[in-house]
């Protein structure tokens, strides 16, 4: 069977995007099962890696009577389906798909003259979904842990830190000023870590942070932040606009609860007091940081012991599965 992945940015970069990296780690994953396996993205020439081809975009869509595929499988994008007919379509869908922005961005129409087969990522989305989508099938399967986390040993001797690697700022300004005047007010062992945000700050205002434990790093390589959730006590993510939560999972897989509010799809991810704990407000974000820091050695090895269990369902190989049986299907 011949596979076409697409997904319309770069895909050489050292620091690749969550989306980039699912198709990158499932079609390598597919390729060594012996299909065959072409990614088009944004890349200068033709290159065999890994079993997979890498396409360049524009040089595909200029020949197209060169290759001929079963399946194509674009994320949020459909802009390739009409270069090869003959394949099934699938819209594997991350994020939101609005008929309103669908209608200015000019792919409602084309998503019900092909009418894909879509692949939602959690069963939120698929129920956010307007049924004015003409897809021939909706399934749901969920993203999976790539092999940049998969965890050999867990460490159980974790420092106080509480990590935030959402890319997205909504509640952390209510964080930092809880973090602020009550936190380390109270604790000063504990240490607020802030990834994925580019903010920029005056040098006063950023040793400010500093001297109240909070740091800002931006963004940084997945080998960096898999080792910082594995000498953590907790990630905080809200879940105030999440269609899976990718940074939850590979949280969870080293052995890192979630604080979270547990809303959008994060309601059904998170299991509250194994590998979750949730909170109501930001006054119970307060006492739940509290509650991580005060636990005893045993109950904090039995979290830890828990969220890694948890993430095991999330494996690739497991998940792979999923998809294989949808290919069957449709």
């Amino acid at each position: 069977m011949k596979i076409l992945f697409y997904t319309n940015s770069q895909l050489s970069s050292k620091s690749l995007g969550g989306i980039e990296t699912l198709n990158l780690n499932l079609g390598k994953y597919l390729a060594k099962k012996n299909y065959n396996i072409y990614i088009a993205a944004v890349c200068s020439k033709i290159l065999l890696k890994d079993g997979v081809h890498f396409i360049p975009i524009d040089y595909l869509k200029k020949n197209t009577s060169k290759y001929k595929f079963d399946i194509i499988i674009g994320s949020n994008d459909t802009s390739l389906y009409s270069y090869f007919k003959e394949a099934k379509k699938i819209l594997w869908l991350h994020n939101k798909l609005q008929v309103e922005k669908s209608l200015r961005k000019k792919v409602f129409f084309p998503i019900n003259f092909h009418r894909p087969n879509a692949v939602f990522v959690s069963q939120y989305l698929k129920n956010k979904t307007s049924k004015f989508f003409l897809f021939r099938r909706r399934a749901v399967i969920p993203n999976f842990l790539t092999r940049d986390f998969f965890i050999k040993k867990i460490n159980f001797k974790r420092k106080n830190i509480f990590v935030w690697s959402v890319q997205r700022d909504k509640g952390l300004n209510d964080l930092i000023e809880i973090w602020i005047n009550k936190i380390f007010t109270k604790d000063k062992s504990a240490k607020l870590f802030i990834f994925g945000i580019n903010k920029k700050f005056s040098k006063s205002k950023f040793n400010f942070f500093k001297s109240k434990n909070i740091y800002f790093y931006g963004r940084v390589s997945k080998t960096k932040l898999k080792k910082v959730y594995q000498d953590s006590l907790a990630m905080i993510c809200l879940g105030y606009d999440e269609t899976f939560c990718l940074n939850a999972l590979e949280a969870n897989s080293c052995g890192l609860p979630i604080i979270t509010f547990a809303k959008t799809a994060l309601k059904d991810y998170s299991k509250p007091n194994y590998n979750s704990i949730i909170a109501k407000d930001f006054h119970d974000i307060e006492s739940k940081i509290f509650y991580l820091l005060s636990l005893n050695n045993d109950k904090k090895k039995n979290l830890i012991q828990n969220s890694y269990d948890y993430s095991k369902k999330y494996h690739l190989e497991i998940i792979s599965k999923k998809w294989l049986k949808f290919f069957k299907e449709i």
